[in-house]
């Protein structure tokens, strides 16, 4: 299967004619986006969009040998007209399947949304999912082998790429491309960084994908671990890049915190931004999690694990730790979690503070703190493939660049 993608755009487009946001004053080159349409093997068109014999001739295509226009979802504005020759575009009903007299078989799918997606098989077997703007599968996806090319609003509807993996629609091979893409999303390389993360790509207009080829499929990392500051939003940048999977467990290191009304309001805000799919587990014994099979793992934060690892090892106390003794507990507690992360096979990211560059802490169990968490963070860090600081809102890549 030959996929080329016309526009990769809302149907807006990006930039939006006359909008002053910095998404669109950098949408320029590549990064510019006409509305979303799909060519397929030069003989089935999804979406139908203004200039697509153009942008079809730009990435050295014709629409010549279209059999058929499907359109996934309602247009606003006035109608797009059919170009000379083109078939009369139309939307099946959903569950509907059409096979074309090229030998592409077309099931409309049920989605969420006003409109309809595609699950287009080609006559060689190669299978590929097209979903609408902001749209997921309303319908349920098992019994199928995993989707070669999954198309979608990756970036406006990551739960919707998380119920496909849940289904089994998606899987490692799948080549996942997020399109639809509006000036809501961040410019420049901060999208592609976050697409990879989730196991997805964007491309420019009039990029040809051939199914099944691998090596342009992201490799996700197994572990990440996100630093920063209070505030800083290390918190939602820990939760995006797992947000496009299923089942994920919470683990929330800090406990319930009996009558503190801040504590519970900082919990409650944290849980309105999860995934209703997600379970939270409240502990700090990470060492059996790590060792288990299951789910990814969501780990907020390592600072109050080490909280707790310190309350464990009587490391507040000045004399314990000269003498020694505590000292030594607390390494063993930090050392055996640095290795379990080395050892994990699950998905994991983790959160953890940045605290070395502030103020210098006014007492000695403050400074010890200050010190533990910069060694248990580099112990931490150097088992993970990916550390990202979060800084103002905007992560930077430490690892890999």
């Amino acid at each position: 299967m030959e996929l080329t993608l016309l526009g990769t755009g809302t149907p807006g487009g990006l930039p939006r004619p006359g909008c002053p946001c910095a998404a669109c004053a950098m949408a320029v080159g590549d990064e510019a986006r006409a509305p979303t349409a799909l060519l397929v093997d030069g003989s089935l068109l999804l979406d139908l969009t203004p200039g697509a014999a153009l942008a079809a001739a730009r990435a050295g295509q014709t629409l010549t040998g279209v059999r058929q226009v499907l359109l996934s979802h309602p247009h606003n504005g006035p109608a797009v007209e059919a170009p000379a020759g083109l078939p009369a575009p139309e939307r099946v009903p959903d569950g509907r399947e059409i096979t074309l007299i090229s030998g592409h078989r077309v099931q409309a799918v049920a989605v969420d949304v006003p409109g309809t997606g595609y699950a287009v098989t080609c006559p060689d077997g190669d299978r590929l999912l097209y979903l609408p703007p902001a749209a997921a599968s309303a319908g349920r996806s098992e019994g199928h082998d995993p989707y070669d090319l999954a198309v979608l609003d990756v970036t406006g509807r990551p739960d919707a790429l998380a119920r496909l993996r849940a289904a089994g629609a998606v899987a490692a091979t799948t080549d996942v491309v997020s399109v639809h893409l509006d000036h809501g999303v961040p410019p420049g390389a901060e999208l592609h960084r976050r697409l990879a993360a989730a196991g997805a790509r964007a491309v420019p207009d009039g990029e040809t994908l051939v199914a099944g080829d691998f090596h342009a499929v992201p490799d996700l990392p197994r572990r990440t671990l996100v630093l920063g500051g209070a505030r800083s939003g290390k918190s939602v940048e820990a939760e995006r890049r797992l947000e496009s999977f299923p089942d994920v467990v919470y683990v929330a290191t800090g406990g319930s915190r009996e009558g503190d009304g801040d504590w519970a309001e900082r919990v409650a805000l944290h849980r309105e931004r999860r995934p209703g799919s997600w379970r939270t587990v409240e502990t700090c014994d990470l060492v059996p999690l790590l060792a288990e099979e299951g789910p990814p793992l969501l780990i907020d934060c390592l600072a109050l694990w080490l909280t707790d690892a310190m309350d464990r090892a009587g490391a507040w106390d000045d004399e314990r730790w000269a003498s020694g003794v505590a000292r030594r507990e607390l390494h063993e507690r930090t050392d055996a979690l640095a290795k379990a992360v080395r050892s994990t096979r699950r998905r994991l990211v983790a959160v953890t503070n940045e605290v070395g560059s502030g103020v210098h802490p006014a007492t000695s169990a403050g400074r010890r703190f200050r010190d533990e968490l910069g060694r248990l963070n580099a112990a931490f860090g150097a088992e993970c493939e990916h550390l990202v600081l979060v800084v103002a809102g905007q992560p930077f890549p430490l690892r890999p660049r």
